[in-house]
């Protein structure tokens, strides 16, 4: 009976040997399988650790120091908290065969997700690890300029992953993580209610086309902060897609101490927005080499209100067409999108349209901006009445040549007809346009082409 008694007691031990290891509500990855040597898929063992964890109430998913967790796509839980200790990496598998959850829903033909959640709560990703989107391996040929996006065997379908896809959030947190090298967008919030990212390191490849640092869309309550953020397309971008419309308007968002550079513009709203976006302050942040420093970009229906830009120093260089702008210091423009050629219309237009069309953009203020740039601002749109009381006060802009580009063009894609205005380079370019007011309005100027501190054009 001892030596039985025993026996159950070996087998025992055993058993729990071999059951996941949780400390309190700790849940290691490895404990579920993973490998962490950054070859073997470790997809399903972090997902049943993730689901272990939300099953049991909440808790802490940890991806251990010093390991390598290569993956497919995960999908995150409620109530989870999912921590990257000290040089661990979580890395995309760039197997293109194994990514086919749209990010935009029908629309397959801009990217599929990787680490994604819908309607979820209480989620945050935090540590001192990466998430390595693994861009270049989904890429073409490095060129000159960018790298070639490679030919799809279906243009309607691209299996590029966006690195974080977080959908209808409630409580939301993204701290201290560096995340890098995304192959397509990087942290995109949709619908997302309560948010913060605060502290993070975005560094992706700037010649990655498509590369945008963190998006907005559709969100509110939204906070960043202390961030550095480089990337090759739009470091912070606010907008409404028109996939996610049931999550409403993007408003109450606050953007403060970040430092960003781009290959297009560091701060963007627009230019997807069929909704309104209002209610948004960004203050006290720098902007380094970016082909446009703030933008308003609006191309659709939706409306963009009520916005403070202060306390910015943004530095602008040309770059190639690749990317839209021309080294803007601040553009603020509305203008319809180019008239579809399809005969069904696309999914950029409202269903069943084939013509663009664009809402108001009013009462933003620029206050207290200092620009280095090659090219001078830019506020326009198709009528006067669409782009109406402009702010500007208190901006010193010197004017000088810093690469090999002509200059004397300013840039107004997605638009239909030209897409480029070519002129003398001026302080500040106003063409179609009301109530624009310019206080204390400074340009230094060292510029061969340029024109003067003002050109008005159609401006009542």
């Amino acid at each position: 009976m001892k030596l039985f008694s025993k026996l159950l007691a070996c087998i025992a031990l055993v058993l729990t040997a071999c059951a996941p290891q949780n400390n309190g509500n700790v849940y290691n990855v490895m404990s579920y399988g993973a490998v962490g040597d950054g070859v073997t898929d470790d997809a399903a063992a972090i997902q049943k650790a993730i689901d272990a964890c939300s099953e049991a109430g909440g808790g802490q998913v940890v991806f251990p120091a010093g390991k390598t967790f290569l993956s497919g796509p995960v999908e995150l839980k409620s109530n989870v908290d999912y921590h990257l200790e000290v040089n661990s990496v979580w890395r995309a598998n760039p197997d293109e065969s194994i990514y086919h959850l749209s990010a935009f829903k029908a629309n397959e033909g801009e990217g599929m997700m990787w680490i994604w959640t819908k309607d979820t709560k209480n989620i945050s990703i935090t540590g001192q690890g990466t998430i390595d989107g693994n861009g270049i391996a989904f890429m073409g040929a490095e060129l000159l300029d960018s790298y070639e996006l490679k030919e799809l065997a279906d243009p309607g379908f691209d299996p590029r992953p966006h690195v974080l896809t977080l959908i209808g959030v409630n409580k939301l947190q993204i701290r201290d993580v560096t995340i890098t090298n995304g192959a397509y967008w990087t942290v995109h919030l949709i619908g997302c209610y309560d948010a913060s990212i605060i502290g993070i390191s975005l560094l992706n490849n700037l010649k990655i086309r498509n590369g945008d640092g963190i998006d907005i869309d559709h969100s509110r309550k939204v906070r960043i902060a202390d961030c550095y953020i480089t990337s090759g397309d739009d470091c912070i971008c606010l907008k409404n897609r028109r996939e996610w419309e049931e999550y409403g308007p993007c408003q109450d968002i606050t953007v403060t101490n970040c430092v960003m550079s781009g290959r297009s513009c560091a701060i963007k709203i627009g230019s997807e927005n069929m909704d309104s976006i209002s209610d948004v302050l960004i203050d006290n942040c720098v902007i380094k080499a970016s082909n446009r420093g703030i933008g308003i970009q609006n191309r659709d229906e939706g409306t963009v209100t009520n916005v403070v830009f202060s306390n910015i120093i943004i530095e602008g260089y040309f770059f190639s067409d690749v990317w839209w702008g021309k080294a803007e210091p601040i553009y603020v423009t509305s203008y319809p999108r180019a008239t579809s050629n399809h005969k069904d219309g696309n999914w950029r237009f409202p269903k069943g349209e084939t013509e663009g069309r664009c809402g108001e953009v009013s009462n933003i203020w620029f206050r207290d901006i200092i620009c280095n740039s090659e090219n001078g601002s830019f506020i326009g749109g198709d009528v006067p009445e669409k782009v109406h009381d402009i702010y500007l006060e208190n901006i010193n802009m010197t004017l000088a040549k810093r690469t090999g580009y002509p200059g004397g063009v300013y840039d107004k894609r997605p638009c239909k007809g030209e897409g480029f205005i070519n002129d003398k380079t001026y302080g500040v370019y106003i063409e179609t346009a009301s109530n624009i007011s310019l206080r204390d309005v400074k340009v230094n100027n060292s510029l061969d082409n340029y024109g003067g501190e003002v050109k008005k054009i159609n401006v009542r």
